[in-house]
């Protein structure tokens, strides 16, 4: 409770410096709609009308939390095609679009994250991996998403491979390389003392990753695994860009292509609220994990 007077004082800052930007950037339409009238309009005029514009520069807050509220609930109880009247999610409305890029995220995140989990564990045991795959897999990050992922949903669909996969493997593209960070650096975390007394006990590599390493590594794997789902959903978003059909980013390319600015804020605040909440899990998950190893919290 002690947080939320200076979390609803940051809210109100971003809301107050939303509509002075939004006023400003869509003021320059209403003047020029005026001089094409010969009229003259101040400011008084000016701020109501910037505020309700059909296509905006930059919509207000308000504008953007009633197109939500429209394509969220209003699609789902009052659609012809919503879940209330049809039984399915309608398409026009972000639920299900939400969804899809849901499905996608996580199925790439698993994959990348089990991918990098792996390499890890490769390249902490055998120093031959660490000198040639680590670099290979930061090289791996410099190439742009926004490039890679249109040719390689190309190639897919040119072998059949369609749906969720193509999505995911560039989800995964993204989400795996923190994670294989994050594991090497929690793999090495114990100390030489830890790995000496082990050594003791003639415990094998295979009862010291287990015993030892995979539990000191557990801090660092949630750390970077919060950072890889974060990674997954925008690599999910980027992917859905050339390939149409249902998505968040299908969603965004539309709303771009016709000039509907107030559905891409709807949208983004729908991706930015599905992050959060994926974030938020894995939070849970390693407070819960943390705690039952006997990890200060």
């Amino acid at each position: 409770m002690k947080s939320v007077g200076p979390v609803l004082v940051v809210v109100g800052v971003i809301l107050a410096l939303w509509y002075a930007a939004a006023v400003l950037m869509n003021a320059q339409w209403e003047r020029d709609q005026a001089a094409r009238a010969g009229a003259e309009i101040g400011w008084a005029e000016i701020v109501p009308r910037t505020l309700a514009q059909e296509r905006p520069v930059l919509p207000a807050p308000h504008q953007v939390a009633a197109e939500l509220w429209t394509l969220t609930w209003g699609e789902e109880v009052n659609g012809r095609k919503g879940i209330m009247r049809s039984g399915s999610l309608s398409n026009r409305g972000l639920v299900l679009h939400a969804w899809v890029t849901f499905s996608a995220t996580m199925l790439g995140f698993v994959i990348g994250s089990g991918f990098g989990i792996l390499l890890a564990v490769g390249i902490v045991h055998n120093r031959a991996m660490d000198r040639s795959v680590m670099p290979w897999a930061i090289a791996s990050q410099t190439i742009p998403i926004v490039a890679i992922a249109p040719m390689i949903i190309v190639v897919l669909n040119s072998v059949g491979v369609s749906g969720l996969l193509p999505k995911a493997l560039i989800a995964a593209y993204l989400s795996f390389f923190p994670v294989v960070v994050g594991m090497v650096k929690g793999l090495r975390s114990p100390d030489g003392m830890q790995l000496d007394l082990l050594r003791t006990y003639n415990a094998s590599a295979a009862q010291g990753l287990w015993k030892l390493r995979f539990p000191a590594s557990a801090p660092y794997l949630f750390a970077s695994l919060k950072v890889g789902i974060a990674a997954s959903l925008v690599g999910t978003i980027v992917a859905e860009l050339p390939l149409g059909g249902a998505g968040l980013g299908t969603r965004l390319l539309a709303g771009s292509y016709y000039g509907q600015t107030i559905q891409i804020w709807a949208t983004l605040i729908v991706a930015a609220l599905l992050a959060a909440c994926m974030v938020g899990v894995i939070g849970v998950l390693q407070r819960a994990t943390l705690r039952r190893m006997g990890f200060a919290q």
